[in-house]
């Protein structure tokens, strides 16, 4: 399966050039100057371990997750030779609001001059939307900077329906700087389910972060 993917994925994938017009408002996301088309895979290239798999139109593996296992307190992303790159860590307060944090790399960081471990401050907080009075509401959920909590405006806002794999993230301009659309295979007549779809990412804006929000998106509406 993963090979018939690598081989769809060169064949399907069109990669968007746009400028690059985002703010330099990001210091916490890896920026890249190109836009880039990933398929996304719901399944781990572990035996045994649930996850995903993300491949890019060269076929190359990108990311990966295999901790991925029913409704985890922790996830972490990783890339193709299992360096972790980012941590989400739900939070554990109960409250009606299904939220994460966002770490950077590995959460429990260990100082290989003091060998000790210290702990991550998260770089973001990422919140499911529930609007009481607005059952039809089209917000899926928000996601803030953490050392900007007190401040009135979301840093990103995920719209859609993730379980028809056809959902937004915008910016606060309200500018796409990812999208998940359903998979389509161009000539060979083959019908993908929800499980391997795509994920666009604009120029400015980091793939990683936007497949970490895939994975939560994943965990709030499966």
């Amino acid at each position: 399966m993963f090979l018939f993917l690598k081989s769809l994925s060169r064949s399907v994938h069109h990669e968007e050039q746009q400028e690059d017009d985002q703010p330099d408002d990001q210091k916490y996301l890896k920026k890249i100057d190109h836009g880039m088309s990933l398929t996304v895979w719901r399944k781990s290239l572990v035996i045994s371990c649930n996850g995903f798999t993300v491949i890019d139109s060269q076929g190359n593996l990108v990311y990966r997750v295999d901790n991925y296992i029913g409704h985890p307190e922790e996830l972490t992303l990783m890339d193709a030779s299992g360096k972790s790159l980012l941590t989400m860590r739900r939070r554990k307060k109960l409250a009606m609001v299904d939220s994460w944090f966002v770490y950077e790399g590995d959460r429990d960081h260990e100082d290989c001059r003091t060998t000790r471990t210290t702990k991550m401050r998260p770089v973001f907080c990422v919140k499911k939307h529930i609007n009481i009075l607005q059952s039809n509401s089209n917000v899926l959920a928000h996601v803030c900077y953490y050392h900007r909590r007190s401040s009135k405006r979301f840093a990103y806002t995920v719209e859609g329906s993730y379980m028809n794999r056809s959902c937004k993230v915008l910016d606060e301009w309200r500018r796409v700087v990812a999208e998940i659309r359903r998979k389509e295979a161009a000539k060979s007549g083959v019908s993908f389910g929800v499980d391997v779809f795509v994920l666009v990412v604009e120029p400015g804006f980091d793939p990683g972060f936007a497949m970490a929000l895939v994975l939560l998106l994943d965990q709030m509406f499966s």
